[in-house]
Formats: structure tokens, C-alpha cells, sequence
């Protein structure tokens, strides 16, 4: 597989809440799109609390989805692990973590969600950095106060 295409979503507030919502949202654009998602969090508390979200942020959506230490999570479109979990057969990653995934060329696609909270800001130009360092140049977007 060729290098991923690396986009970083940059929201200006620095509210998790907020970063986990528009991780929900690509995760779903990605599943209606047909790929299989792995979303990597840094620990458990922040897994099941995006995997809450994940039934709640849509009253018109509904995301399969599984924690990856769930016995249904070998068959689930959706993954949500830690970056110790493997990410199984995804195409797609959605990284919430403070970590650079390891062996990103593996995926089609990553999905970076940053805010402007000091520490994942910083956390996200270290990743940013990296990806370069290994040829991958990403895209950023950054998104307004609207």
C-alpha cells in the first residue's frame, strides 16, 4: 500500500466534547463512504466515552460500532481502541490520540482531530512534523468559530 492521505481537522476551541463530536461525524462519513474505521484514543476512559457518543450524537444516524476489546468487535465496521489495540482490517484511522499511529502507511487514510487546547495542540504539530519526516505530507483544515 502507497502512503496515506493525512488530514488534520483543527477545531479553535478547547473543548474535548467538541473534538469527540466531529470525530463521530467523520466516522460516520467514512462508514457511510464503505470503509472500515479505527478510531485510536489515548485510554480506556476515553474510549468508552467516545463510544457513548457514538450512539448519542445523531438522532437520525446510527453507527455500528464496538470497543476493541468487545467480543463483537472483530465484525464491527467501527473500532474504538487504544493505540496498544491492533486496528484489525481498517482503511481508515481517526486518531485522537497524543500518539503518531504506528506503521500509518498501512491505512488509506488518517484522520487527525486537534483543537486548541495547549497540550494536543502541541501533541498534534509533533505528529504533523512526523508524518513529514516520513514523506507523508498532510492537509490541514482549519475550522472556524461557525
Amino acid at each position: 500500500m502507497g502512503e496515506p492521505r493525512v488530514s488534520f481537522y483543527v477545531l479553535p476551541g478547547r473543548e474535548e466534547r467538541d473534538r469527540r463530536l466531529l470525530a463521530c461525524r467523520l466516522v460516520e462519513k467514512a462508514w457511510h463512504a464503505g470503509h472500515r474505521v479505527h478510531v485510536t484514543v489515548d485510554d480506556d476512559d476515553d474510549a468508552r466515552a467516545l463510544d457513548e457518543l457514538l450512539w448519542q450524537f445523531s438522532d437520525i444516524s446510527f453507527v455500528p460500532h464496538a470497543l476493541a476489546g468487545d467480543a463483537a468487535a472483530a465484525d464491527a465496521p467501527v473500532r474504538i481502541g487504544t493505540a496498544a489495540e491492533p486496528a484489525g482490517n481498517a482503511e481508515v484511522l481517526v486518531n485522537l490520540s497524543a500518539a503518531l499511529p504506528g506503521e500509518p502507511e498501512r491505512f488509506e487514510r488518517i484522520v487527525e482531530v486537534i483543537d486548541a487546547e495547549e497540550s494536543r495542540r502541541r501533541a498534534g504539530r509533533e505528529r504533523f512534523r512526523a508524518y513529514r519526516e516520513r514523506g507523508i505530507m498532510p492537509e490541514t483544515h482549519s475550522l472556524g468559530d461557525a
